[in-house]
């Protein structure tokens, strides 16, 4: 997993509340196998027409909004099915933090273990920031993970924001569950040696 310690891009406004997995990455597309490929299918129904044309009035196809990194969503984002597909398309998009007043637990959960920062604020605050991306596409956003402070570029906005201590360690470290379980691997080996369980 890729480490995160700081970030600056693009960032992207979707001004919804209760935005679920499925909105995310509808299931029809949960088929493949791979972690990758999925941003392709990103926000679906939102972002293309039932004729399969883009959507001029989603965010994303913006002309402004060019290979974001942020996303400022509604309260409750990443609800409904657990679905680890969700993290995946957003991140295999591009996106590396996403931001919301509130997130569903798994989902949340989800993120760190798959390298995104989901950053929660205080409600008044993302109203602020989603206004201000309102009207201005295109702007940026930058995020300091071991400082917990994220800013827009202009100077406008200054906020800090809390994480876990652990989670917060496996991000800048870029370590998952199994990156984890790798860190003690010699321990690991030596009692299947002891046990005779070895390979």
């Amino acid at each position: 997993m890729e480490p995160f310690t700081k970030l600056s891009g693009v960032a992207a406004p979707l001004d919804r509340v209760n935005v679920d997995t499925d909105q995310i990455i509808p299931a029809v597309h949960l088929k493949r196998i791979e972690r990758t490929g999925y941003g392709q299918f990103l926000f679906g129904p939102l972002r293309f027409n039932a004729d399969g044309e883009p959507n001029p009035d989603f965010i994303l196809n913006h002309p402004s909004i060019q290979n974001p990194k942020f996303l400022v969503a509604g309260r409750n984002f990443g609800c409904g099915s657990s679905r680890e597909h969700a993290p995946w398309a957003l991140e295999d998009y591009g996106f590396r933090c996403i931001i919301a007043p509130s997130f569903a637990d798994i989902f949340y959960n989800n993120c760190f273990q798959n390298g995104l920062l989901p950053v929660v604020l205080l409600e008044e605050q993302v109203a602020a920031l989603m206004d201000k991306l309102k009207q201005q596409p295109g702007a940026t956003l930058s995020v300091d993970l071991e400082a917990q402070r994220l800013w827009s570029d202009d100077g406008e906005f200054v906020f800090s924001f809390e994480v876990d201590p652990f989670r917060k360690r496996c991000l800048l470290d870029g370590l998952d569950d199994i990156g984890l379980t790798l860190l003690h691997e010699d321990k690991i080996s030596d009692y299947e040696r002891r046990m005779g369980v070895a390979g």
